[in-house]
């Protein structure tokens, strides 16, 4: 199991119920769970729930915690064995593990079953037979309560009877519903006769069609949690309402324990969108890739862009546990991203916008030496790698002007650069193509140059990253940016997909990249030098058509562009 990087000086409101409970004798471990619904992919505020539910397991092993990974399947229309493979593959590689402590919602439907059957010999529930708009109007809204249904004070004999009808089959779907009888009139909504069980004729991902009735996750979810005997249900703040009505079932049904559910915040990204009905309709709509996708805010989307576990368990535990809703400026993700693959990546010249420079007064087209350059200054031991360097080079077109002003420190006739890890090379002129557009540079090498500081009337201030024309391999760049040009798409007055990025995608089809990355496998980050972090496709990348995706820029363009 992942360990935390770092302590909090100060435990959040949650971690101090819980010590506080452990410490009373409340209880004698604490035991959570991550029950996500498998009807899509996770984002990062599921990352948010994951590391939380499964840090808190591991900060108190001691007492023999754990953490249930536990699928909420009780909706067989939205849900599908392949959004269970892939949270289960999100889950570990963020770095953690759930042993032998893997469940499922469909485990239990007998359980659910008889305690809806319980609820209703006890006269806490009974079989409505309204449309769904009689029950919709009955229901009484925020300011007004609503009325009884005629069907309320069915028998329990007809009751019973009329649910094991249903649970037989021989209703269709919307005839009728289980409904609690807790009362019409509360000013919490969802504690107004709330619908416990409905007809749904699906196939189910694990039972197939074995049921013809489900439960609805609000009567599912607390029995979960009490069969499990969780001590600590935790989640986020939209289920605050949910509470009176979890309670209701855990005290009204036979259970085996009493868990306690407790709401902290969510986590919002700017720029981006976190409802699992937008991401949907995005993948539907092919406005992305699919669900991994690099733009998209899922854990698999982050993995296929070069996002390391690590970084976004560091991002999880700086934002912290809160009980006040926000938006956490994506800035803040990308910086610990950045932190992380600085420290433990190593680098690679790679040019994105190439231009060739010629070596005039190399020794001849045939000869060639080699460089050391170092994997990682940060990491001395990474070690150093030998790069080879000959007459003719590829650098970044924005590392030459025809006519640079005072201030451009790279090349320009007359003016010195060093080669990263090389000679020092001063520019004596260029060469235009037809169109009047530059596309070769001359220059001369200076001798004796290498790990040297330039020689008496040189002035070089600046070193470029370059590529050896002679071995460079050829790549497809894709340069991922924002999805969203909004820091808010919700709020946008017409629709999230109004303020889609247009320019969210750029793909660079003629990058020169060193040749080492030949050997790059799928899934391998670097740091292209002076461009940014880039990741092998973990899809597209082959060794013979190599593929990049740029994880995160070297600084916060959009910071300096937004000030």
């Amino acid at each position: 199991m992942s360990k935390q990087n770092q302590k909090s000086e100060k435990l959040d409101f949650i971690r101090e119920i819980i010590a506080g409970d452990l410490q009373s004798g409340k209880h004698e471990t604490v035991i959570t769970r991550f029950p996500p619904e498998p009807n899509g992919y996770l984002h990062i505020g599921h990352a948010k729930s994951i590391c939380f539910n499964f840090g808190i397991a591991h900060e108190n092993s001691t007492t023999g915690a754990r953490c249930h990974l536990r699928f909420d399947d009780t909706n067989p229309e939205k849900e599908d064995t392949e959004y269970v493979d892939s949270i289960k593959e999100d889950v570990n590689w963020l770095g953690f593990q759930w042993d032998d402590h893997l469940y499922f919602a469909s485990d239990y439907f007998d359980f659910f079953y008889e305690c809806a059957q319980h609820l209703i010999k006890e006269g806490k529930a009974y079989i409505d037979s309204q449309t769904i708009e009689e029950m919709r109007a009955t229901r009484g809204d925020v300011n007004n309560p609503g009325t009884e249904s005629p069907y309320r004070d069915r028998t329990v004999e007809e009751n019973l009877d009329l649910f094991a009808r249903m649970k037989a089959g021989e209703f269709e779907e919307g005839a009728m519903v289980l409904r609690a009888k807790i009362g019409v009139t509360s000013s919490n909504m969802n504690m107004r006769d709330p619908v416990l069980y409905r007809i749904m004729k699906a196939a189910h991902h694990r039972t197939g069609t074995d049921w013809n009735v489900y439960p609805m996750y609000d009567f599912a979810h607390p029995l979960e949690d009490a069969l499990e005997h969780i001590t600590h249900s935790l989640c986020t703040l939209e289920f605050e309402n949910h509470r009176p009505l979890y309670n209701w079932v855990i005290e009204h049904c036979p259970v085996p324990a009493q868990p306690r559910q407790i709401e902290f915040s969510r986590l919002n990204l700017s720029y981006t969108v976190m409802s699992k009905r937008k991401l949907l309709q995005l993948v539907n709509e092919g406005l992305v890739t699919g669900w991994d996708d690099p733009r998209l805010p899922t854990i698999s989307g982050m993995r296929r862009r070069g996002y390391q576990p690590a970084a976004i368990r560091n991002f999880c535990h700086r934002v912290g546990i809160t009980k006040f809703n926000s938006i956490t400026d994506m800035s803040i993700l990308e910086a610990e991203v950045r932190n992380e693959l600085n420290a433990n990546v190593e680098r690679r010249m790679a040019v994105l916008d190439p231009l060739k420079v010629v070596i005039t007064n190399w020794p001849s087209a045939e000869h060639q030496e080699q460089v050391e350059v170092p994997n990682n200054p940060t990491n001395k031991e990474s070690g150093n790698r030998k790069v080879n360097l000959s007459k003719e080079l590829w650098i970044e077109h924005d590392d030459f002007m025809e006519d640079p002003p005072n201030k451009f420190f790279r090349l320009g006739v007359g003016r010195s650069v060093r080669l990263r890890g090389g000679y020092i090379i001063t520019c004596t002129g260029f060469k235009k193509n037809e169109a009047g557009q530059v596309d070769e540079v001359l220059c001369e090498f200076i001798p004796d140059t290498i790990g040297q500081d330039a020689p008496e009337g040189v002035k070089c201030r600046a070193a470029i990253h370059w590529v050896d024309a002679a071995t460079a391999i050829g790549a497809e760049i894709r340069l991922y940016d924002r999805l969203f040009s909004e820091e808010n798409p919700d709020s946008a007055e017409a629709g999230f997909l109004s303020c889609l990025n247009t320019n969210s995608l750029e793909t660079i089809s003629h990058a020169k990249l060193e040749a080492s990355l030949q050997s790059a496998k799928p899934g391998e980050v670097y740091q292209f030098e002076r461009v940014g972090y880039f990741c092998a496709d973990s899809i597209d990348h082959t060794a013979d058509q190599p593929v990049f995706n740029r994880t995160v820029a070297l600084k916060d363009s959009w910071a300096k562009a937004k000030k």
